[in-house]
């Protein structure tokens, strides 16, 4: 199927904190035109960057193509199930939203709808991702092994609602989930998670600097490790994975030298830019947004679709009821408890 044409495109953005500055610059490089609607900020990024303010979201419905929700992630649910009843697709920031049970509820309204959802797992247009991706896929490393994956930035838990887990999910679901996502795309679905964290989290509330471990046993027999951490202010942001299969190993990390200077950063040292900017290639972001409108314009599925979304969110609840039971989790019995509430772990073996 030829690439539909994206011109003339109507985009509904809703949100204008830190990560709709990324997907603003996208939509312009498509020559996209851009609705913001935002409880705070919206006539700022429009007057940065041309956009048209919508006084409310019926406003940007009526006139949008589809929807995309760059907002906080408790929010997440609320604002996509309003988009799917005005008939709009909706392209969502991750995590989809916090449980995977409320995600399972979006995919199936949006089915019913008639409309689509997809979620910005951005990492999966990252070209060393999407290389290794494909290299396990073409067998060029043999079966994987063991796979790790790493992602450190400045914390953003300092301020707002990052620190309330209940609102962000912590830095399992806020940070760690990118490389959840990758995991099991990579090596595969997942048969059980063993994680840990440190310090712990007290009373719903994470620690400002915090680091999780996850260990992720998958169907094919890989064990992959992930890392994620909030580091002190100022930390530069970097990620890395490393894969290694029965004939060969993947490796990458964006902390070595390349000699290009990844110079677009230039706010880092105040602690609240969580992307990394890179003059290598093309933006990730504008070629994830150029997919996924492809997509809704009738193009081919793209590379991530709602169910990866609700796997990912899974993966990570699994994470966080592991943390609190100490416990591995099988995720062939794994029911996620409800929110706020102390989790359940269901033994392997026992009906739920």
């Amino acid at each position: 199927m030829g690439e539909p044409q994206l011109a003339g495109l109507t985009v509904g953005l809703i949100g204008a904190g830190n990560i709709a500055h990324v997907h603003v610059q996208a939509w312009k490089a498509l020559e996209a035109r851009v609705l913001v609607h935002s409880h705070a900020g919206a006539a700022e990024l429009a007057a940065q960057y041309g956009l048209e303010v919508a006084e409310s979201m019926d406003a940007l419905f009526a006139e949008v193509d589809f929807v995309d929700i760059v907002t906080p992630s408790a929010t997440h649910k609320e604002i996509t199930l309003a988009a799917i009843k005005a008939g709009r697709d909706v392209i969502c920031e991750k995590p989809l939203t916090l449980t995977a049970a409320d995600s399972r509820e979006l995919a199936e309204a949006a089915a019913a709808a008639g409309v689509r959802i997809y979620p910005a797992h951005v990492v999966r247009f990252f070209p060393a991702y999407a290389a290794a991706h494909a290299a396990v896929r073409e067998g060029r490393i043999g079966q994987v092994a063991v796979a790790r994956f790493f992602r450190v930035a400045s914390s953003p838990a300092g301020a707002g609602w990052y620190r309330d887990v209940a609102r962000s999910g912590g830095v399992i679901m806020d940070l760690m989930v990118h490389d959840l996502d990758q995991a099991r795309w990579i090596c595969g679905e997942v048969t059980s998670v063993y994680a840990v964290q440190s310090p712990p989290t007290v009373d719903g509330i994470s620690p400002v600097n915090v680091a999780a471990h996850v260990t992720l046993t998958h169907e094919g027999g890989a064990i992959s490790h992930l890392r994620a951490t909030w580091g002190a202010v100022g930390t530069q942001f970097r990620s890395g994975f490393s894969i290694a299969g029965a004939s060969g190993v993947l490796e990458y990390s964006s902390a070595e030298d390349t000699g290009f200077a990844e110079e677009l950063q230039d706010n880092a040292s105040a602690g609240d830019l969580l992307i990394p900017s890179s003059t290598l290639y093309e933006s990730p972001y504008l070629t994830q947004l150029r997919e996924l409108a492809s997509a809704l314009r009738g193009g081919d599925e793209p590379r991530v679709v709602a169910d990866d979304g609700i796997a990912a969110v899974y993966l990570a609840e699994a994470a966080r009821e592991s943390m609190a039971t100490g416990r591995a989790i099988d995720m062939a019995v794994f029911i996620p408890s409800p929110p706020h509430h102390p989790g359940r772990y269901v033994p392997s073996g026992v009906s739920a």
